[in-house]
């Protein structure tokens, strides 16, 4: 196919094909993905398969190696430890922050986000949900004026997004929305110490509630293009 003639969003399309086949599970942590192959399946140029493998890769959903080529990222179990211990050490500091500097915008903007939160599930919107889910955690920090912790977060989230996206059930992400809600709740009442105790067992349970993934499938299928 003429690279020039292709629709310019045929970038969008790929990377939106493959986002969506690994957050829905559909295709494993550490599948290869061939250029040429994806190149055949989406009928576009190889050129494009390796823009959209490119950005995908800045999202950390998909790894380039030199002379190996690009895989489904595979976060490790130690990874994931270690990210949620960080991220503990950080978040019940913040919340502890929040209390204190609560405001009645705050309020609101956290009590919009939960309603997204919620029509992201009741649409059945994995990416979005997830994304929304880590979304949060960030708000908490901005609303808490502390802009460096929200960009420590952002990174942290990033990959905690994307095991997430892998590991999350429906089950769980529907409990993470429930403790968000909850733990609003302490902070708009002020009480600092629940909020705390909150934020310690929203992030244990989430870190609990990852899950395996389902069997493997072929590229074209997990894809959903016909080979």
């Amino acid at each position: 196919m003429d690279e020039a003639a292709a629709p310019p969003d045929q970038t969008d399309r790929i990377v939106e094909a493959l986002t969506t086949a690994i957050v829905e599970r559909r295709l494993m942590p550490g599948t290869k993905l061939v250029e040429q192959q994806l190149a055949d399946l989406f009928e576009v140029s190889r050129t494009l398969v390796r823009q959209a493998l490119n950005r995908l890769s800045r999202n950390r959903l998909v790894s380039l190696h030199p002379r190996r080529g690009a895989f489904v990222t595979e976060p490790s179990p130690e990874e994931a430890r270690q990210v949620f211990a960080v991220r503990e050490l950080l978040e019940l500091q913040l919340v502890r922050q929040l209390c204190a500097k609560r405001r009645p915008e705050h309020l609101a903007q956290l009590r919009r986000h939960l309603a997204r939160e919620a029509q992201a599930l009741r649409q059945g919107d994995v990416a979005g949900r997830t994304r929304l889910l880590a979304d949060f955690h960030v708000l908490l920090a901005q609303l808490a004026g502390n802009q460096v912790l929200a960009e420590i977060l952002s990174d942290l989230l990033a990959r905690c997004s994307l095991i997430a996206l892998m590991y999350q059930s429906t089950h769980s992400a529907q409990a993470s929305a429930a403790e968000h809600g909850e733990l609003v709740d302490a902070i708009e009442a002020g009480d600092a110490r629940r909020a705390v105790r909150l934020m310690a067992e929203h992030l244990g349970h989430v870190e609990a509630g990852l899950q395996a993934a389902a069997a493997p499938r072929s590229l074209a299928q997990a894809l959903g293009v016909a080979a």
